[in-house]
This record gives structure tokens, C-alpha cells and sequence, in this order.
């Protein structure tokens, strides 16, 4: 079995999942001042500074009592004197959210994850045989910052529809199984082609405002801004195919953006498992120690507007990898 509630390796580039992609909250009152008791001054104005990002800023900042979100986060940074010594408080702070997908990384590296990450996990699945008038892309997680890793990563999923792509194909099968997160964009651009063009989801705030996400010619834009894409586009010998989406209870999100990406799309369906259910978008919010706080400022939503957050149902609950596999196989042929 395999937990997704490794946070670093499955949410370490949420900037680029939703971070500076979501729409600005509107600005929120300036919250009050706080004092910690026994704290030093750094430590006091640090709590602060964490507390008034987390009221303005929230995805959550509306249904919070944040009078007693403060009380209990103060009371719990109590005495400390340095930075390390708030990690407790900073961990409470990151539970009571209840976004489930905040975290927080140090300056010096490393962090605090989010403490009601969900514990999601799933057999890793087998790789999937299918017959030759079925197309097959399977969209791994990917966490790499090197520059450039984001388009090679993009080609690689765009080689594997290449490589299956036929005018003879009943349909399509786009395997996310396993899919713990990363960066959303290179996935996006890559699996273009059988995705189609156009808009594809969006950033929802606390305002409710809403900011596209969208593939076009081989690019993945958030708005009108590129974010990531292939090295030449593909097109499809039969465009808008017939789509079967596999997922399971380790798709996380920007596996769920994928997810997302083809909810609402026609002659698509989904089999498998309900995802882990964080999808939603962090936004990455620099401290004065250099530190960073991936703070949930958005949730996801299907081109038809429908908002996420959660767990996504598949359109068909199935267990085990092979009978996914063979029910996926028997919709995309019945048409």
C-alpha cells in the first residue's frame, strides 16, 4: 500500500498548481495585533504575520471563527523564543484551516505538512494491456524544478498518444491512477491532444471569483498566461475522441486537477476510485525569514463550474486494476 501523505513529494510545486494561478482574494479587514505570552518579539511578531496572511488569505477565511482560531494558536506559541519553537503552533494553525492541504516550508528546507492531509491510500496499479483499438496515456505525478523538466515531462506524455494514436481507435484510456501531484501544467499540455482545446477548469477564490485554466495548440495557460507546454503540438487522426478517465484513492491534487480537466468534457467517463480529495490550489505566501506558507486559496472547478475540494467520485466505482481496465475497454467499444 502506499500513503499519499507524503506532502513534499506530492504537493513541493503548488505554486505552479494553482499558487499565483488562482484569482487574488478580495482584501479582507486588517485582523488585530496579538501578543504571545513569555514569547520574545520575534517570535510574537511571527505568529502575527502567520495568523494575518491565514485570515486575509484563506480559502476557508469566511466560516473560521478567528477569534478562537488566534486564542488557540497563541496559547499554543506560548513562551517560545525562536522560529522552530512556533513549529507546533504553526502546526495547529495549518489543522484548524481545515483546508487539508495547506503546509509549510522552512527557509532552511524542510517544513511542517498538513496535519489532516488525508491518508489515502491504494495498491500500486498494474500496467494496464489494452487491445490495439484502444489508445492508452498514462499522466504520472511530477515534482521536478529544473528548468526545462516541465516540457520533457510534457513530451514524454504527448509521445506516449503519438506512439498509440490511430484512426482506427475506438477511444481513448487516460490513466491518472497513482497520481500523487506535483506541477498540474506540464500534465495538462501533455495530454492535450486527447484532452482537446479550450477551457478546461478554474481557480475558484473565497469570493467566489474565478480564474480559467486551459489548453490550447499545446500549451497549457492559466488566463492568458503560458505556464508550460510541449515542444510541438499533436493532433489527433480522430480529434475529440470518445475518453475513459482510470483513478484511485491516490490521485492527489494536481492529479485531481487532471481529474478536473475532464469532468464535464463530452463522451468521457470515469472508473475506479474516488481521489484522495485535496483539490484545491495553494498559493505561496514568502515570510519575512525567507520561509514559505502554501496556503489553500482556491478550489477547483470543471469547465461547467461545478466546484471541487474533495474527494472526486468516478462516474463508475470500480474495484480491482483489472476490472477497471476491462469496464473502460467495454464503454469506449459501446458506442
Amino acid at each position: 500500500m502506499k500513503h499519499a501523505a507524503i506532502w513534499l513529494l506530492a504537493l513541493l510545486l503548488t505554486d505552479a498548481c494553482g499558487g499565483g494561478s488562482s484569482t487574488a482574494p478580495t482584501a479582507a479587514p486588517a485582523p488585530p495585533p496579538v501578543q504571545v505570552p513569555g514569547a520574545s518579539s520575534r517570535a510574537s511578531d511571527y505568529t502575527l504575520e502567520i495568523l494575518n496572511v491565514m485570515q486575509i488569505n484563506s480559502i476557508n477565511r469566511d466560516r473560521i471563527n478567528w477569534s478562537d482560531f488566534r486564542s488557540q494558536v497563541v496559547q499554543r506559541a506560548s513562551g517560545a523564543q525562536t522560529i522552530p519553537d512556533l513549529f507546533p503552533a504553526i502546526s495547529l494553525a495549518l489543522g484548524l484551516l481545515d483546508d487539508h492541504h495547506s503546509f509549510y516550508q522552512a527557509a532552511g528546507g524542510g517544513g511542517l505538512g498538513n496535519p489532516r492531509f488525508p491518508r489515502c491510500a491504494a495498491a500500486t496499479p498494474a500496467p494496464a494491456a489494452v487491445p490495439s483499438d484502444i489508445g492508452y496515456v498514462k499522466v504520472a505525478g511530477f515534482g521536478d524544478a529544473t528548468p526545462g523538466a516541465d516540457r520533457t515531462f510534457a513530451d514524454s506524455v504527448q509521445q506516449q498518444i503519438r506512439a498509440a494514436d490511430s484512426a482506427t481507435l475506438a477511444g481513448w484510456i487516460v490513466d491518472v491512477r497513482g497520481n500523487t501531484g506535483g506541477n498540474m501544467w506540464p500534465m495538462v499540455a501533455g495530454v492535450g491532444p486527447v484532452l482537446g482545446d479550450g477551457v478546461a477548469g478554474y481557480f475558484v477564490s473565497p469570493s467566489g471569483g474565478a480564474q480559467d485554466w486551459s489548453v490550447r495548440n499545446g500549451v497549457a495557460l492559466n488566463g492568458t498566461t503560458e505556464i508550460s507546454r510541449t515542444t510541438t503540438a499533436y493532433t489527433l487522426a480522430r480529434p475529440s475522441p470518445r475518453v475513459a478517465v482510470l483513478t484511485d484513492n491516490l490521485v492527489a491534487s494536481s492529479g485531481e486537477a487532471v481529474v478536473v480537466s475532464f469532468r464535464g468534457r463530452s463522451n468521457t467517463r470515469s472508473f475506479g476510485d474516488a481521489t484522495c480529495g485535496v483539490s484545491s490550489a495553494n498559493s505561496g505566501f514568502r515570510l519575512s525569514d525567507g520561509a514559505t506558507l502554501q496556503l489553500t486559496a482556491a478550489v477547483l472547478a470543471d469547465r461547467n463550474r461545478n466546484n471541487y475540494g474533495t474527494s472526486i467520485a468516478p462516474d463508475e466505482a470500480i474495484a480491482g486494476d483489472g476490472e477497471v481496465v476491462q469496464r473502460a475497454i467495454a464503454w469506449l467499444r459501446a458506442q
